[in-house]
């Protein structure tokens, strides 16, 4: 099980523009200081040569230096230039210039149909040559969160969304499409581990306790790791939520108990807790997936709560990871209708006000990871994020402040039984209706 935004990222650190080579960073050297500095006349002079240079090819050897070149040859640059002009059409205007030293800031490009976000640095040294070039995200000109919900409603499959405002009466909702439709989430469930976690080092944990790893899963980092190495639940949970790892949420599981995370449903207003319980190790139910358990999945899939712990714990020794032929289920959508973890938008949001306010620790956990871009994650006070994908399935759930101390909350699920995901398309609308909100 992965995280939307871990495998979606490297395709997406521009942001909107899901169709550029991923990760754009070209030596970036940032020197932030106390409070911006007004644009030096060398750094000005090449934000406004930037206008021309995404215009138009020519030039490039008199603009960028050859170390940048040397990362991002003339041709290389040019496809991304055209790409852009295809997505937002012709570059009319140098906007804001924001600048965090002499030779490192932000720079707007006004293009016809939207506003594109850089991060630019020069050389210190004349003719201070540019060094580093980052997209950092664009927004559509007249955009709404209306068009966002249009937008995300008209994706091949099935959809669902909602924005709230958490108060102290509780969520208030801002947008909802199906907002009450029980979705799979993939990894999201992988939040009502780190709240069960949050409500016992309130009482009778503490986050620096020290449990062995295990059982291991499948994708992630530790699985690597030598058994029953020994981590914190601290540890744990940041492999867990930044990283999606799995042998975290399964080891997670099993030390908290799985009656007490299934618990946690009801306790954080799960609307149709029948239709996930019992909580699924990672494990457990890729397991279930694989064509050679479909005896296993027909049982489960007709049986009560009680049948279906009753299967778990008699069918153990087949429901292992070692036991999982991963490519069998990695790459069609497979039983995302039955063998889930299955929650609404509202759900979600309800967790994370539950997180919110009962968390501790868990909202730093939550912080590691923005889901989105770091630049856009910047415009609020505190960003948290987790996420969910597998073959059909993808969810994005953020818990949010905004700069004047409003909380927020949003979340969105997409499935489709038939096809694979086009992933990137999923994080540039959550990114287009956070920035949207953050305004």
């Amino acid at each position: 099980m992965k995280d939307g935004r871990t495998s979606a990222l490297k395709s997406v650190r521009l942001a909107m523009l899901p169709r550029l080579i991923a990760g754009l960073w070209m030596l970036i050297a940032m020197f932030v200081s106390p409070a911006q500095a007004a644009p030096s006349p060398a750094y000005q002079a090449r934000a406004e040569q930037l206008l021309a240079i995404l215009g138009a090819t020519g030039g490039e050897e008199a603009y960028f230096s050859t170390l940048f070149l040397e990362a991002v040859p003339v041709d290389r640059w040019r496809a991304i230039a055209a790409d852009l002009r295809a997505q937002h059409g012709k570059p009319l205007a140098l906007g804001a210039v924001r600048t965090d030293s002499a030779t490192a800031g932000q720079v707007e490009i006004r293009y016809e149909r939207a506003t594109v976000g850089f991060t630019l640095v020069v050389a210190p040294q004349a003719p201070n040559l540019v060094v580093g070039l980052h997209i950092v995200g664009a927004r559509t000109a007249n955009d709404s969160l209306d068009k966002v919900m249009a937008e995300i409603a008209a994706l091949p499959g099935t959809t669902a969304f909602a924005i709230a405002q958490l108060t102290d009466m509780g969520p208030q909702s801002l947008r909802t499409h199906r907002a009450d439709a029980q979705m799979a989430t993939g990894s999201s469930f992988k939040l009502y581990i780190l709240a069960e976690l949050a409500r016992a080092a309130a009482g009778e944990r503490r986050w620096s306790d020290v449990i062995p790893l295990g059982p291991k899963s499948f994708s992630g980092r530790l699985l690597n790791w030598p058994d029953r190495a020994p981590m914190t639940l601290h540890s744990l949970a940041t492999a867990m939520i930044a990283e999606s790892d799995n042998s975290a949420s399964d080891t997670l599981l099993r030390a908290l108990g799985r009656d007490r995370v299934d618990a946690m449903l009801a306790t954080t207003g799960h609307a149709d807790a029948a239709k996930v319980l019992p909580i699924l190790s990672t494990a457990e139910a890729f397991a279930l997936k694989m064509p050679a358990n479909a005896d296993l999945r027909r049982r489960y899939e007709a049986g009560s709560l009680a049948d279906r712990r009753g299967l778990l714990h008699d069918a153990a020794p087949r429901l292992t990871a070692d036991k999982v032929d991963v490519g069998s289920v990695a790459e069609i959508p497979t039983a995302i209708d039955s063998i889930e973890w299955f929650a609404s938008s509202r759900d979600m949001i309800g967790l994370l006000d539950w997180l919110r306010l009962h968390g501790g620790d868990a909202l730093s956990v939550l912080a590691v990871n923005p889901g989105i871009a770091p630049a856009d994650a910047k415009r609020w006070r505190y960003l948290g994020y987790k996420g969910g994908s597998e073959p059909g399935v993808m969810a994005m759930n953020v818990l949010a402040q905004a700069r004047n101390g409003r909380w927020y909350a949003a979340s969105a699920s997409w499935n489709n039984p038939a096809a694979r995901l086009d992933e990137p398309k999923l994080v540039a609308l959550m990114t287009r209706a956070l920035n949207l909100l953050a305004e």
